[in-house]
C-alpha cells in the first residue's frame, strides 16, 4: 500500500504532535527538549522551515527542521532532528518532510545546508561529506557522517567550522 504523504509547515496546533512524534523516535526527550528551545530562539527559528507529514487524515506523523547556523560566520541552516512516528517509519513521510524543508529553504533563497546523520540516508537528498566542501563539525565526527549541500550551486560556500544554536549544546 502507497501512502500520499501531505508535507507542511508547522501550525501552532502541531506542536504537540511534532512532541509526540519525537518523543517515540528517540529514546530520550532530548531531541524534543532542543526543538522547543529552537523555538524559544528568534536567531535560530526560521518560519516555514519547521515541517511536519501528515497522512491523509491530517495526523501529523513526519517531522523536518530547519534552523539556523552559521559556518565561518556565514548564514547556513541544519536540519536536525528528523523524526518519522515508529508505526510510519520507512514508509516516505521522512522523506517528505524532508524534501518539503528543502524545497521551502531555496525558496527563501538560503543556500547552504548541513546534516549530522547516517551516510546511507542522506545522499538521497543531495547532502555529501561536508569536508568536501572544507566544512567541518566543533566535535569530533566521522567525515562520512557530517554531510552538507548548497541549494544553489552559482553561489559561494562557505568553509569552516559550523557554529550550531545554543539549543545544540554544541
Amino acid at each position: 500500500m502507497t501512502t500520499t504523504w501531505n508535507a507542511r509547515p508547522e501550525t501552532a496546533d502541531d506542536i504537540p504532535a511534532v512532541r509526540d512524534i519525537l518523543l517515540a523516535a528517540f529514546p530520550t526527550a532530548a531531541e524534543a527538549e532542543i526543538v522547543d528551545a529552537l523555538r524559544a530562539d528568534p536567531k535560530a527559528w526560521i518560519d516555514g522551515l519547521s515541517m511536519v507529514t501528515a497522512a491523509p487524515d491530517n495526523l501529523p506523523v513526519g517531522y523536518a527542521l530547519l534552523t539556523r547556523c552559521h559556518v565561518d560566520g556565514q548564514p547556513a541552516l541544519a536540519l536536525a532532528p528528523c523524526a518519522v512516528l515508529p508505526a510510519a517509519q520507512r514508509a516516505g513521510a521522512g522523506s517528505a518532510a524532508i524534501r518539503a524543508a528543502l524545497t521551502a529553504a531555496r525558496a527563501m533563497g538560503e543556500n547552504l545546508v548541513v546534516v549530522l546523520g547516517h551516510a546511507d540516508y542522506y545522499p538521497r537528498f543531495g547532502f555529501t561529506p561536508a569536508s568536501r566542501f572544507g566544512i567541518r563539525a566543533p566535535f569530533d565526527v566521522p567525515d562520512e557522517a557530517m554531510m552538507a549541500m548548497a541549494l544553489d550551486n552559482t553561489r559561494p560556500i562557505p568553509a569552516g567550522t559550523i557554529q550550531y544554536p545554543a539549543a545544540f549544546g554544541v
